[in-house]
């Protein structure tokens, strides 16, 4: 097996240094940290372990949570040959020549487990040769990727593959990590409580980088335990996971407007926090949040729109980081603001009535008559001019002749909507006794 792709454990020359990670790393899925929802007895990998059968599978997750180890330790106990690739350097060539070599394994009585790192990262022809391999069972593919399969992955190969979530390591799992490597290292870590726990939290789930750290700090010489100040002088906190264009973006994005839906000003607030600080641009943000004030607030409180945009407008001549505030401002305005999704509702059932109404003209009294032929044709004949009736509302029908009238904006009991609907009522009311 050529040496690009085998990646099997060769043992270190004697006397090598081997990064604490490495040592760590499981040696059975017994000893893997965290991912119960996967490994348990009665979770997906448990019960296809048992019952001696295992499909090919994607392992959707972040960064440092086991991907690769747990892909490694399932050939392990399957018997199967374990090759690894990646999908940022492999191309067409390199994948022929992987499944020529897993052909000639399997001749010989001998599966091959092929882990794809960052399978993503192909193309759609490229996912679409796995296919004819793994139908035939020359290989038995384990995918990795931290973006969302459903968008990055053909339907084909998802739909020969289970799509397995490992999640990021809470700080439970992250201390039974932090244990393991002292006992490895063979000396406590010389932090108190507060500078432990902010350790922890530096690795922000990501198991990796909590043994990389370790490791830092197993290496200082102190007297004495440090706090969480020294800590965090001594060592850089990681950067926040956060793509711009991808699943942490959208979910971000998400958990905002949610949470403003929700009226819960704190929870909104973290969220933009937590988007302001990945480096999200706030352009995007102001204009996110104007959308909110639109679909979830409306006619509630229409300030709220005039509110986004002071605030947007104010971003754009203050700039960074003062003009921030006054996103957070509108956010926190949008939050407390009464809700109504009456006008979004109102809008999109009257897109759906237009899509089956088709080309109706509108009713002939509505219709200018700038010529003899138009007037001839009925068109204006009967149309009652509003501010000559009384209480300036004829109660005429707008909608086209053979159209039963829709009911399409419905105003809820909140905020200044309340005062819409007593409005929507008393003309609903006189339309009905001049037999509109």
């Amino acid at each position: 097996m050529s040496d690009l792709f085998d990646t099997g454990d060769t043992p270190a020359p004697k006397g090598a240094p081997r990064p604490l990670a490495d040592r760590l790393r499981p040696r059975a899925l017994s000893e893997v940290i965290g991912q119960d929802q996967v490994l348990g007895p009665d979770a997906p990998l448990g019960v296809m372990l048992a019952s001696g059968s295992l499909t090919s599978l994607i392992f959707w997750g972040p960064p440092g949570v086991g991907k690769t180890t747990i892909a490694r330790l399932l050939a392990d106990e399957t018997d199967l040959h374990f090759v690894q690739i990646s999908a940022i350097f492999t191309g067409v060539p390199e994948l022929r020549k992987v499944f020529e070599e897993a052909k000639h394994r399997r001749a010989n009585g001998q599966g091959t487990l092929l882990f794809v790192d960052e399978i993503h990262r192909f193309n759609k022809a490229q996912q679409d040769g796995f296919l004819p391999h793994m139908e035939d069972g020359t290989i038995l593919l384990v995918g990795a990727t931290t973006e969302n399969p459903s968008f990055e992955l053909n339907a084909a190969l998802l739909s020969r593959s289970q799509v397995l979530v490992l999640m990021r390591l809470d700080l439970a799992d992250l201390e039974r990590l932090a244990q393991r490597a002292e006992k490895d290292l063979g000396r406590t870590l010389p932090l108190d409580g507060p500078a432990r726990e902010g350790l922890l939290e530096m690795a922000d789930g990501d198991g990796r980088a909590l043994l990389n750290l370790i490791e830092q700090v197993a290496a200082w010489s102190t007297e004495g335990k440090l706090g969480r100040d020294a800590l965090a002088a001594r060592l850089m906190k990681r950067a926040a996971k956060y793509d711009k264009s991808g699943d942490e973006h959208y979910n971000l994005i998400s958990a905002l407007h949610k949470s403003v839906r929700g009226s819960d000003p704190d929870a909104a607030l973290y969220w933009l926090a937590r988007m302001l600080e990945g480096g999200e641009d706030p352009r995007y943000l102001a204009r996110r949040i104007t959308r909110m004030a639109v679909e979830d607030i409306g006619l509630a409180d229409p300030q709220a729109q005039t509110v986004c945009l002071h605030a947007w407008e104010l971003y754009e001549r203050l700039g960074s980081p003062e003009g921030e505030l006054a996103l957070a401002q509108a956010v926190t305005y949008l939050a407390l603001a009464p809700k109504s999704n009456a006008g979004y509702a109102a809008y999109k059932a009257a897109m759906r009535e237009a899509k089956k109404s088709g080309s109706e003209p509108p009713p002939k009294h509505i219709l200018n008559a700038p010529t003899k032929l138009m007037r001839d044709e009925g068109y204006g004949a009967g149309y009652a001019y509003d501010h000559d009736a009384e209480d300036a509302f004829s109660g005429q029908n707008y909608f086209p002749e053979t159209m039963k009238r829709p009911v399409l904006y419905q105003p809820v009991e909140r905020g200044f909507e309340r005062e819409l609907k007593k409005r929507l009522d008393y003309f609903s009311r006189l339309r009905e006794r001049r037999g509109g």
